[in-house]
């Protein structure tokens, strides 16, 4: 356990970021000076915001000084060089104690290109972002030219949005044919809600009912079904929901319609010849693994070959846009194992790969079980994400949007590659936060952006209470947005 004191609350998520990210899997209370500490711990970092500036101090259990640091800050008010400020002593002073340099240096977001994505919108040049960057937050050199690459991929490919009257469209199925390991997603197995589908679909159609209007006079650009997995819906159902959407919501300059398929072992014939009755222009196919064993592991429940014969099959139906989602770092693989699904993925020549760097949050069984899984490796390095950049890139795909998460394996990063024209689009307009987005279902957070402010509004995750209210989640809707 690392403490840390605190003479005033401030920057606590950056703080308790940051130093996990040195020390990973570590728990980290904060606590404020006068509060009684935490019992256990084998360090502590101390936060004192005085007058002269920001004072770090680094001790052992014992109460010695193991590091120290202060630096002055001109302006408290001005909370984002307060803020860099902090970010870069700690980093700096974790730094020298550990030895290590984080590939991403002290960013703590879990967006790195909107920082890139602001600055060439102010006109500034590669070179100049690519200097601030290293400078302001210690990003290596690779890290950098790989966020400022992908800013400006996104701003290619969104350059016919239009960010103030256009909008998005995101529909939420909760179920999942079982719960993986590692899944942290409010979705809940199938078995459980068999009987209860359709009364979800009743409340989800009518919340696209009664919302449809609210945007009505702008344009609707992409529309992304996800979960969950979508594709445990039956073909009638999903044929069901389809035409209440398309009944609903005008089509007409739609630039990209997604549905994720997901589960290899939830795809058949007949629901993908549902989705091609529609406007469906991409679909996800998500093996996260080509190896058999860590499948049964994290309780997936598909094999390897159903994954191809589902791709297979959704080629010859005439699919010319699928993405596979892939998990880097999961139970007992490393550089091997990651190269095998990479080798066998690329053979099938997807149009779009998206790496995920495994990120164990409090809410999974793989966090929850931690002991029973101690003795199997969560494996990521630099090695591994450059082995499966490399194998996209032979493949004819190029990066083109990049997330984080908290408490990723390795402090690494998610990265979408596509081929030319096939690129995510929701996916970019979703980690830029340019445009709103209206989200409908379970679990589901419409965003409303206006003049550089983002203002949520949340549905309630749990399927029974969305069910039960949905009217109170339409009108919450109506009252904000209308």
């Amino acid at each position: 356990m690392i403490t840390v004191k605190l003479n005033k609350r401030d920057f606590e998520y950056d703080i308790h970021s940051l130093v996990r990210a040195f020390y990973p899997g570590v728990d980290v209370p904060l606590y404020l000076e006068g509060e009684t500490q935490p019992e256990g711990f084998e360090k502590q970092l101390e936060v004192f915001y005085g007058e002269d500036g920001i004072r770090l101090i680094w001790r052992d259990a014992d109460g010695a000084v193991l590091a120290q640091k202060e630096r002055a800050v001109d302006d408290y008010e001005d909370r984002t060089a307060t803020k860099n400020t902090l970010k870069a002593l700690l980093y700096e002073l974790l730094s020298e104690y550990t030895g290590q340099k984080l590939p991403w240096g002290n960013l703590t977001g879990i967006r790195p290109t909107k920082i890139p994505m602001g600055l060439l919108e102010q006109g500034w040049k590669n070179t100049e972002i690519a200097d601030y960057m290293r400078k302001t937050y210690y990003t290596s050199n690779e890290k950098t030219a790989l966020a400022i690459s992908i800013a400006n991929r996104e701003r290619a490919i969104l350059k016919d949005i239009d960010y103030q009257n256009g909008y998005s469209l995101y529909v939420g199925i909760p179920f999942c044919p079982s719960i993986c390991l590692y899944c942290s997603f409010g979705s809940s197995p199938l078995s459980v809600w068999k009987n209860r589908v359709d009364d979800y679909l009743d409340a989800l159609c009518r919340e696209i009912e009664q919302t449809a209007h609210i945007w009505q006079g702008k344009t609707l650009d992409t529309v992304y079904i996800g979960g969950g997995t979508p594709t445990t819906l039956s073909p009638e159902q999903m044929q069901r929901l389809l035409e209440k959407l398309e009944e609903c919501f005008d089509f007409s300059h739609l630039k990209e319609f997604t549905v994720e398929a997901g589960r290899p072992d939830s795809i058949t014939a007949e629901k993908l010849q549902v989705l091609k009755k529609h406007p469906v222009t991409r679909i996800s196919i998500n093996p996260q693994t080509m190896n058999d064993g860590t499948l049964e592991v994290i309780g997936r429940g598909h094999t390897a070959a159903q994954t191809k014969e589902a791709f297979a099959m959704a080629r010859q139906l005439g699919f010319d846009n699928i993405n596979m989602d892939l998990i880097v770092g999961l139970p007992g693989e490393g550089y091997p194992e990651v190269e095998y699904t990479m080798q066998q993925v690329t053979a099938l020549a997807p149009d779009s790969i998206t790496v995920h760097s495994l990120a164990l949050k409090r809410a999974t069984r793989l966090n929850l079980f931690k002991d029973k899984y101690a003795p199997v490796s969560f494996v990521n390095s630099g090695e591994i994400m450059d082995m499966t950049a490399r194998y996209a890139a032979q493949a004819g795909q190029f990066p083109y949007y990049l997330y984080r998460q908290k408490n990723m394996a390795g402090n690494f990063e998610n990265v979408g590659y596509a081929r030319e024209g096939a690129a995510g689009i929701y996916n970019i307009l979703i980690m830029e936060e340019k445009q709103s987005i209206l989200a409908l279902g379970a679990g589901a957070s419409t965003k409303i952006v206006s003049g550089g402010r983002i203002e949520r509004i949340e549905n309630v995750k749990d399927i029974r209470s969305y069910i039960e209210r949905i009217d109170e989640m339409i009108a919450r809707k109506s009252k904000i947005m209308g």
